[in-house]
Order: structure tokens, then sequence, then C-alpha cells
């Protein structure tokens, strides 16, 4: 499908302004991160941000981010009709420049110059929380729902070149899944978030392999042959190996001094650390966000080296559920980024 619906082109802005870490808290906030934090603020890395249910807002925005600054944004917004909702899930910067995204109510691509060169609306009772870039032009998207299925499509000619079911036991659609990731062999690595296990399965919906998790909204196979999985509410980013084992886990207790909440997503960067997008709008008292990090970059000693803390004007980016350091090797098409 390429047609365009009217509720998306709301609202696009680009951005050039100075993007300086919020100090931690504010008038009733409360400090879940120290006040001074490691790393450099919105000039640690070149990335590509995108979060989840910002209340505070009327628009959803994704943000790019160079220099230290937001260079552009992307806009939509969050109730597009009454009853209604849409939310950034999941974003990546092609290699040629465009941007490609879900929102729940869909994903679609657009180019630097913000027009729409793609879209795929999700069908009614449907959702897509998850899109990732393929070679020769395709996408991978999850659309939860009843059937729920994983869906190939070519973004030229809207052509869906393949669909592979995924079985699930969780009847609420919106709870089934989030993001999936198709693997260098092929295959397909699916975090069944509502039934706490993720699964990798061939593309003909055949199960390969399991390992139980609780809550898992993200899971990427390392280049090492092991996986990584954030356990969102869980509030966990472990790393199993092929035999289901732990060989290195994150959680609370590593980090006393920075409150986790939800842990979205986590890639593992070529220098072999660990970056995690840590989601705080489950916290329905908004006053509180200010005083929370949102994304964290641990060493394998579990050392934080970067504590992005980012919510006033001119560089609030608002929750966090998805990031792409721009600085990693690697194109987004040939599945190079761990993530």
């Amino acid at each position: 499908m390429n047609a365009r619906p009217t509720v998306w082109l709301l609202a696009f802005a680009a951005l050039a302004a100075p993007g300086l870490a919020a100090a931690a808290g504010g008038p009733g906030a409360t400090p879940f991160s120290p006040a001074v934090l490691p790393g450099r603020g919105l000039a640690q890395h070149p990335f590509l941000y995108a979060g989840e249910w910002d209340t505070r807002k009327a628009n959803q925005s994704m943000f790019l981010v160079r220099g230290g600054r937001i260079v552009w944004s992307a806009s939509i917004p969050l109730h597009p009709s009454p009853g209604a909702n849409q939310e950034f899930d999941d974003a990546t910067l092609l290699s040629g420049g465009n941007i490609i995204f879900s929102r729940m109510s869909g994903a679609g691509e657009i180019g630097p110059d913000k027009k729409l060169v793609w879209d795929y609306p999700a069908p009614p009772g449907t959702e897509i929380h998850s899109v990732q870039a393929l070679a020769a032009g395709r996408v991978l998207i999850m659309r939860n729902g009843n059937p729920a299925q994983a869906m190939i499509i070519n973004t030229a000619t809207g052509v869906t070149e393949r669909v592979i079911p995924i079985p699930t036991i969780v009847a609420g659609t919106h709870g089934q899944f989030r993001h999936i990731r198709m693997t260098r062999a092929g295959t397909l690595l699916v975090p069944h978030l509502g039934e706490g296990k993720v699964v990798e399965y061939d593309l003909e919906g055949r199960v390969l392999w399991s390992v139980p998790a609780k809550s898992p909204w993200s899971a990427v196979r390392l280049d090492n042959g092991n996986t990584l999985i954030a356990g969102d509410w869980n509030a966990y980013v472990r790393e199993v190996s092929p035999a289901g084992g732990t060989v290195w886990e994150f959680t609370q207790a590593d980090v006393p001094g920075i409150r986790l909440f939800n842990t979205q997503t986590a890639g593992r960067l070529a220098n072999g650390n660990t970056v995690i997008t840590n989601w705080c709008a489950g916290d329905k008292n908004t006053e509180d966000w200010p005083g929370t990090v949102q994304v964290l970059e641990v060493t394998p000693d579990k050392r934080v080296v970067w504590a992005l803390r980012s919510w006033t004007d001119p560089g609030d980016l608002g929750p966090a559920s998805s990031i792409q350091l721009l600085d990693e090797p690697g194109d987004a098409e040939s599945a190079g980024q761990q993530r």
C-alpha cells in the first residue's frame, strides 16, 4: 500500500539549535539520576532517536542529532483521531539518507526533504511496532493482530513478498510483539513480549530455537552467535548463548545511582559496549521525567561511560525507545549493526 493518510504529515520541523543535556530534576521532579552524568550528553555520538508515548505533547517526534544538536526532526500526532493512538517505536537511518520507522498505526519511509516515499497503514485491528531494513529495498515488519504475522515488503513496489505466520496465545494485539529482527542467516528472531520468551523462526514459521525471557521487548543476534535481549518492565539486558545460558547481564544492581525503568532496546557496539534505551513513560507523573536517564552506554565490565539525560528545549528528546548510533561501522541494510 502506498496511499498516504492525511494524519501523517501534520507537522514536520527542522531544528538547528544547541542541544544541551538537562540538569537532573526541576520543580517537583524526583532525582532518579545524579546531577552530573558520565559522557558528553548529546555530543557523545551522532544518533537517530525515537520514543513512544510522550503524553506531554500532542505530537510525537523522532530526532537526528549531530554535533551535540538536534539538526532534524519529524512529528506525527499522538491522537490522529478520537480513540486512535500512534507512537514512534523503531527508526533507522538508511545508507542512502532516508529513514524508515514504525508508528504503531503503520510503517513508513521518509527522505531528508521530509517527503513520505513509502507508507504502510496498519489494517484495522492490527499494530506495527517494528521495522527493519533488508537488502534490495525491502523491509521486515511485525504486524500484531489476530492472526499475527511478520511481513517482508518491497518499498519501491509496495508488494508484500512474504508473509510469515507468528503464533501467539496473547489475544490482545498491543501486548503481543515489539522489535523483531532478521538474522544474517535469514531467520527471524521474535521476542514474545506477553509470553515471556524469545523464539527464532525460519521463513516458513517453524521454530528453530527458543529461550525463556521475561517481558522481552527486543532481541538481537550478535556477531558472536549469542542473543542480546532487552527486558522492558523487568529492567534487564541479557546476553544468552545458543544453549540458553546467561553469559552477561545488566540490571538495576549494576547501576544503583541511575533508576532503570523499562529497558526497551539494547544494541552491541563495535567496541564491545552495549547501548540501552531506558523508557520512563510508564511513570505517569511527567514531572519526574526530567530526573531520569534516557540512554546508557555500558562497557563489558558494566561501567557506564555515557548516560544521556536531555529533557528541555531545544534538546528535549522525550522518552526513549529506539536509538541508532551513526558513528558505528556497517550499514543497516546488511545487518551490519547489532541493533
